[in-house]
């Protein structure tokens, strides 16, 4: 009797080795992390508000600071490194509305950068820029400068990506993995006392990005 049940407990040993070592006999459910494509480039066009102030020579009082607005067109281009940093490139227009001067800008930008939300992402712009200011009052020449540009904005991302890793993943910084639609306002300094008339120029600009 005894070796009877020494032999089926032998055999029950051996049967669940086999199939174990059984080619399909027991399967482990393995989760699939599915892979997200993601592209960190982004593009974006918007419209902007241009202030620009120059000292006159003709102004009453002398020298008093004539001011003036116009409206006009913004290009962006950009590249996330990574959740923090990323670089972008720029460029405007502003001749709409304009009583005295218009403004043209491209520059390349540092782009740090903090996501309040996964929606929600703060941005500062630290970078070179080269601005020309053209004139058409005949006691200020037209005055063109480069140099350090800076500026701070926020982006809201209004896509529609339903993948729910994706969208599970932090605004933007991870490689613009949403693959859809945002929106962005900043505000930029140009120049500030610059040249022969300390010609001060800023910016505010507003459009839509789309993340690749």
């Amino acid at each position: 009797m005894k070796n009877t049940i020494v032999k089926i407990a032998l055999s029950s040993v051996l049967a669940s080795g086999l199939l174990v070592a059984g080619k399909g006999v027991i399967e482990t459910d393995i989760p699939v992390v599915p892979v997200v494509d993601v592209n960190p480039l982004y593009v974006g066009l918007g419209l902007l508000w241009s202030g620009t102030s120059a000292e006159c020579p003709c102004a009453v009082p002398v020298n008093d600071r004539r001011k003036d607005t116009t409206y006009g067109v913004i290009g962006r281009i950009g590249y996330d490194f990574n959740q923090y940093i990323g670089i972008e490139g720029r460029v405007l227009k502003a001749s709409i509305e304009k009583d005295f001067s218009e403004t043209t800008h491209y520059g390349i930008y540092l782009k740090p950068q903090y996501h309040v939300t996964e929606a929600i992402n703060i941005y500062g712009l630290i970078g070179y820029g080269k601005t020309k200011i053209e004139f058409t009052c005949p006691t200020i020449s037209d005055q063109s400068d480069s140099g350090l540009s800076v500026g701070i904005g926020v982006e809201y991302d209004i896509s529609s990506d339903t993948d729910p890793i994706a969208t599970s993943r932090a605004f933007d910084g991870q490689g613009d993995q949403e693959k859809g639609w945002g929106v962005w306002v900043d505000y930029q300094n140009l120049l500030h006392n610059k040249g022969s008339y300390n010609i001060k120029s800023n910016i505010v600009t507003a459009g839509v990005t789309y993340d690749f």
